[in-house]
C-alpha cells in the first residue's frame, strides 16, 4: 500500500462523506476539543508564570541585590565614613565590566507612625540614587510626593507603598525609626530617630514594598546607630545573565581581596528562584497530566474508528492493502486529531494569556457586582462591604507581566503531537494486524 492511498484512506476517515452518520467521527472531534481545552490552561500558565517569575526576578536583581553584591566586614577600615565608603564603592567601578557601584547600609528597625508600628528594612543609600541606577529610576514608581527633596541631606526618607499604608503615612508626615544601639558593656538601648517622608514609592511586588525604608547614607551615619547594620556594595554590569558575570566578580574580588565577601545576584537570591523554578515545574507538570488524559481519548476514538471502518479495511486489505499502510492511516487520522487540537487551544490559550490583566480586572468587578448585590440584599450597610481581590496584591505583583516562551511552547505542541501518535499506535496497530477474512465474516 503506497503513501499516497494510506493518506487518501485516512482522508476518508477524518473527512467521511457528509451523509454518512459516524459516532467515531464525533469521537475524534471531542477528543479534538478535549485537546484544546487542556491546552488553553498549560499556555496561560506557562506565559502567567513565566512573565511573573521573570518581573519578580527583574526587582530581586536591580532593586535588591543588584548584578553582584559585595558584602563588607564589619571591621573593615574602608567604612569608618560615608566618604570613605564611597571611595571603596569608586575603585570597586574601576574594574572592567563593572557599569556602577553603589554603597548600602542595611539594618532592621521598628518603624513607628501616627498609630502603628511595624518591622521595617531601613537602606541607607546615596542620596541620588533613584536618578542614577537605572532599574530604581524605571522599576519604582512614585506614589506621592517628590523623590527630589530625598536630596536635600535633611532627614527625609522613602518609604514602600505597602508600609506606608501601614503606619497611614502621607508624605510631609513625620516617623519614627527605632534602632539599637550596642553600649561599652556590651547592653542594647534603644536609639529612637525621626524621619520625615518626603516620598511614597512601589516596587509593583508588594512583599518588598512592606518592608524597605530608603534614608541617605550621610544622614545614616550622622543619626543612626550602625554597630548592627550590614555594609554592602550593589554593582551594576551591562547584563546580569551574561555568562562573564562570574569572571567580574572575581575581577572584584582580586580588588576588594579580604575587606569583602562577593556574590553574584543568583547565589544572594538562590532560595527565592528555587521556589519560583519548583513551583513552576509543578504547575507545568500538573498541566501535562491534563493533556495526557485528553490524549487517551484519542485512543478510545481510534478504537470506535477502527470498529466502524472494519468493511473497508477488509476490501482494502483484500486489494492488497499493507498492515503497514493500515496503521499509517489511523495513526496519521490519531495526528492529525491532536495537530486540530493544538490549532484550537494554541491561540485559544495565547488570546487569555495576553489579556490577563484585563480579564482578572473584569472577573473582579463581576464578583465584586454580585458581591454587592448579595451583602445588600441582606441588609449590609454600602460602607461596610469590602472589594474582593482574586489575585492579592499583598503577595504577587500588582499586574501580571505576560512574557511568551515561544521555544517552550513549541515543545508543548510537538510533545502533544508526539502523545497524538503515542496513544493512536496500539489500536492503528490492532486494525493493521486485522485478517480480511475474519472481518468479513464479522461483517
Amino acid at each position: 500500500m503506497k503513501l499516497k492511498a494510506s493518506l487518501m484512506f485516512a482522508h476518508s476517515l477524518i473527512f467521511p462523506k457528509a451523509e454518512k452518520k459516524s459516532s467515531a467521527r464525533r469521537s475524534l472531534m471531542g477528543a479534538l476539543l478535549c485537546i484544546g481545552l487542556s491546552i488553553v490552561p498549560l499556555v496561560v500558565v506557562l506565559t502567567v508564570t513565566n512573565g511573573m517569575i521573570e518581573g519578580m526576578t527583574e526587582r530581586l536583581i536591580g532593586l535588591s541585590s543588584s548584578h553582584i553584591e559585595a558584602l563588607v566586614a564589619r571591621n573593615s577600615r574602608n567604612i569608618v565614613s560615608s566618604k570613605a565608603f564611597q571611595n571603596f564603592a569608586d575603585e570597586i567601578k574601576k574594574v572592567d565590566g563593572v557599569t556602577n557601584a553603589y554603597p548600602q547600609v542595611t539594618l532592621t528597625a521598628l518603624a513607628g507612625g501616627k498609630k502603628e508600628r511595624a518591622g521595617a528594612q531601613v537602606r541607607a543609600v546615596p542620596s541620588d540614587i533613584f536618578v542614577v541606577n537605572k532599574a530604581f529610576s524605571s522599576l519604582f514608581t512614585v506614589c506621592d510626593g517628590d523623590l527630589s527633596d530625598f536630596s536635600s541631606g535633611v532627614k527625609n526618607a522613602v518609604v514602600g507603598q505597602k508600609l506606608a499604608e501601614t503606619l497611614n503615612l502621607v508624605p510631609g508626615d513625620s516617623f519614627r525609626l527605632i534602632t539599637t544601639k550596642t553600649g561599652n558593656n556590651g547592653t542594647l538601648t534603644p536609639k529612637l530617630t525621626t524621619f520625615k517622608v518626603s516620598a511614597i514609592i512601589s516596587s509593583g511586588y508588594q512583599e518588598l514594598d512592606a518592608l524597605w525604608v530608603f534614608i541617605p547614607i550621610d544622614v545614616a551615619y550622622d543619626s543612626v546607630p550602625l554597630n548592627t547594620a550590614e555594609f554592602s556594595v550593589l554593582i551594576e554590569t551591562e547584563d546580569a545573565f551574561s555568562s562573564s558575570l562570574n569572571k567580574i566578580r572575581n575581577d572584584i574580588e582580586n580588588v576588594v581581596q579580604r575587606h569583602a565577601n562577593v556574590y553574584t545576584w543568583s547565589e544572594m537570591n538562590a532560595s527565592e528562584f528555587e521556589n519560583f523554578s519548583s513551583t513552576r515545574v509543578m504547575l507545568v507538570f500538573i498541566m501535562m497530566l491534563i493533556v495526557l488524559v485528553a490524549s487517551v481519548n484519542i485512543s478510545s476514538a481510534i478504537v470506535m474508528l477502527v470498529m466502524e471502518r472494519r468493511k473497508e479495511i477488509a476490501i482494502l486489505k483484500s486489494c492488497g492493502a499493507s498492515n503497514s499502510g493500515i496503521t499509517l492511516s489511523f495513526l496519521l487520522t490519531g495526528l492529525a486529531c491532536g495537530t486540530g487540537g493544538v490549532l484550537v487551544g494554541l491561540p485559544v490559550g495565547l488570546l487569555f494569556a495576553v489579556n490577563a490583566n484585563s480579564l482578572v480586572k473584569g472577573a473582579e468587578k463581576i464578583v465584586n457586582g454580585i458581591g454587592k448585590v448579595l451583602y445588600l440584599m441582606k441588609g449590609v450597610p454600602l460602607s461596610e462591604i469590602k472589594q474582593i481581590h482574586l489575585m492579592d496584591p499583598a503577595y504577587y505583583l500588582s499586574e501580571i507581566p505576560v512574557d511568551i516562551p515561544f521555544n517552550q511552547i513549541f515543545a508543548i505542541v510537538l510533545l502533544t503531537l508526539v502523545l497524538s501518535l503515542v496513544v493512536s499506535f496500539i489500536p492503528s496497530h490492532k486494525a493493521g494486524k486485522e485478517k480480511p477474512i475474519v472481518l468479513l465474516q464479522k461483517n
